[in-house]
C-alpha cells in the first residue's frame, strides 16, 4: 500500500467535496442546460463567375455528435455526419479554378 500524507489527504478532501456540491447542485436543477437547436447554421454562397449570380445554401443540422453536422445542400442530403473542416474542404474543393481571363 502507498502512504497518504496529511497534505495529500487534504487535497483529496478538498477535490471531493467540490465534485460532490458541484453534483449537488446538478440535482438540485440550478445548472443552466444549453439545449442545441435542430438547424445550427446555414452557410449561403452566391458565385458571381458565370455571368448570372448562383446562390447555394447549406444547412447544417444537429446530429448525435457535437462537433458533427448533418448538410443538405439546395434541399438534398450532401453527408449525414461531418466535421466543420470537412465541410470547409468539401466547399473549397467544389469552387472551380477560372483562368485570369
Amino acid at each position: 500500500m502507498y502512504r497518504h500524507t496529511s497534505k495529500t489527504q487534504k487535497n483529496y478532501r478538498k477535490s471531493y467535496s467540490k465534485v460532490n456540491a458541484a453534483s449537488a447542485q446538478y440535482e438540485q436543477h440550478d445548472v443552466s442546460v444549453q439545449r442545441i437547436p435542430e438547424l445550427r447554421r446555414v452557410i449561403e454562397i452566391t458565385d458571381y463567375d458565370n455571368g448570372l449570380p448562383t446562390t447555394h445554401t447549406l444547412e447544417l443540422y444537429k446530429t448525435n455528435r457535437i462537433d458533427c453536422y448533418r448538410v443538405i445542400v439546395d434541399g438534398k442530403l450532401w453527408k449525414k455526419r461531418i466535421g466543420w473542416s470537412n465541410i470547409l474542404a468539401g466547399i473549397r474543393k467544389a469552387q472551380p479554378r477560372l483562368g485570369r481571363g
